[in-house]
């Protein structure tokens, strides 16, 4: 036996008897280079707090009932967005895939494309499929809009004009190598209603929602608001029972969840009265289409996090409806409020960073400057022209100026909370040893949730979410660590 190592028994050993001795290469903690802490010096990306393009417009394609991504790229681009999707939501997800390999990248991705296609077709009969490219495919040049054509072609040849010309397909151009998620799925909501949102004929008085990448129970929260008031709409990308679908056996196959925006729906939006992209870097490519194309007003954002964005959404939808905010939702407004001044001894002035998403954390940030609490440093891991700008906008308002990191990666966040006072985190999975390593709690909130279970049920929008994400917060400051004298009168 090489080494000081005992051999192992045939018999194999028990979880019990594992012991892997860490030793740390140096013996004491070594201070980081402060020239390499900031992203701004650096050309590579350390803890990372984005994903790929491609991602987001998978996530928009299996918001459509019956309705299927096809990736046109190698296997393992779909293969961790599926396993990031069930580790996140504890579901399947059907992703195809061109199945790229070394021919593929010689010789084009037309043949794996149009086979995919067909097969897919043929298998699943889904009602629209999504085209999704990657890396691979627009650096190769892959001719898709070509590749579709011949696609529909064949379909047409094989099985007649009716099932041939049946199935919709929709192009989104993600190049994995720019942007992020968030990109994705902002190009996606574009794609999907340049392509299918043509006849603006038939006023439908109904409102669109583009909700952004949030969660199931985030959905539900906002149909709900939409149903006490008494708006009809279309929400584009409707995940809620998709990511979210009950167990009802037996099951016929292929196998689709009831959820998801149906294609008519989608077409029907040309004729809405207004559009709400109540994330404006996800979604407010498709709103601002649908303004520029048939008149048809754009609400970019704020998502309704917290009293005073939930106020503004509903405003809005007053303004452009008629309908009047009913006593229900004034009375969850009013227990939200009721809840904040409860806590308010646990929130005040506690500081308080923030991480995630661009339009979540906007959101989240204002809230938490409604409790009363200082944000010290806030960052999105997806850089755009107006974060900056929006969390300097806010946080002005109470007084506060936070370190500000756009489109910056945990690494510099991380070294930085290391240099300034921080009682809370919050945001998402990927900050549980940030928080571990400063000893304080991370209250989780955001889509990249996969260390907890059912956070996607419960919304963190709508007075109700606030409630729920309040509770969170001051329970997490409660179980870290006990209270200050003044604050025992619980």
């Amino acid at each position: 036996m090489a080494g000081n190592c005992n051999p192992i028994p045939i018999g194999g050993i028990t979880y019990n008897q594992l012991k892997i001795e860490k030793k740390p290469l140096t013996p004491e903690y070594v201070p980081r280079d402060p020239a390499l802490v900031p992203k701004a010096n650096r050309v590579v990306v350390v803890n990372p707090a984005r994903t790929c393009m491609p991602l987001g417009a998978m996530f928009a394609g299996l918001g459509i009932h019956r309705g299927l991504p096809f990736v046109q790229g190698a296997q393992g681009c779909t293969t961790y967005v599926r396993y990031t999707f069930c580790r996140i939501f504890q579901e399947p997800a059907s992703i195809a895939n061109a199945s790229f390999h070394e021919d593929a990248a010689v010789f084009g991705g037309r043949k794996n494309f149009t086979e995919g296609i067909r097969n897919l077709v043929v298998r699943y009969r889904p009602d629209l499929i999504t085209v999704v490219t990657t890396c691979s495919s627009e650096i190769i040049g892959d001719d898709m809009v070509s590749f579709i054509k011949v696609a529909r072609k064949r379909l047409v040849s094989e099985l007649g004009p009716e099932d041939g010309n049946r199935v919709r397909l929709v192009l989104v151009s993600t190049p994995s190598f720019a942007g992020s998620h968030v990109a994705g799925y902002d190009r996606a909501s574009r794609a999907f209603l340049e392509t299918l949102a043509t006849d603006h004929s038939r006023p439908n008085n109904r409102v669109n929602i583009i909700p952004g990448m949030l969660m199931p129970g985030d959905l539900r929260e906002i149909k709900h608001l939409l149903a006490e008031m008494g708006v009809e709409a279309h929400v584009l990308f409707d995940i809620s029972d998709v990511f979210d679908t009950p167990l009802m056996p037996p099951q016929t196959l292929p196998y689709y969840p009831e959820g998801g925006t149906r294609v008519e729906d989608v077409e029907d939006m040309a004729n809405s009265m207004a559009t709400f992209a109540l994330c404006p870097n996800e979604g407010g490519l498709g709103a601002r289409y649908l303004e520029q194309k048939f008149g048809i007003p754009a609400f970019l954002g704020p998502v309704p996090v917290g009293v005073h964005n939930t106020d503004l959404f509903l405003e809005r939808l007053l303004r452009v409806t008629g309908k009047e905010v009913p006593k229900a939702l004034r009375d969850e407004r009013g227990r939200l409020l009721d809840f904040m001044a409860d806590t308010l001894h646990h929130t005040m002035m506690k500081k308080v960073a923030l991480f995630g998403d661009p339009d979540l954390v906007t959101g989240l940030t204002r809230f938490v400057c409604e409790l009363g609490m200082e944000p010290v440093a806030v960052m999105s891991g997806t850089q755009t022209k107006t974060f900056a700008a929006d969390i300097e906008g806010i946080t002005g308002e109470f007084g506060f100026t936070p370190a500000v990191f756009n489109g910056s990666d945990l690494f510099e966040f991380e070294e930085t909370l290391k240099t300034m006072p921080v009682e809370v985190l919050i945001g998402n999975s990927k900050g549980a040893d940030i928080a571990k390593e400063l000893q304080i709690p991370l209250v989780r909130a955001g889509l990249f949730v996969y260390d907890r279970v059912g956070y996607q049920k419960r919304p963190v929008v709508g007075y109700r979410g606030g409630e729920r994400l309040l509770a969170d917060l001051v329970n997490a400051i409660l179980d870290f660590g006990y209270p200050e004298e003044r604050t025992q009168q619980l």
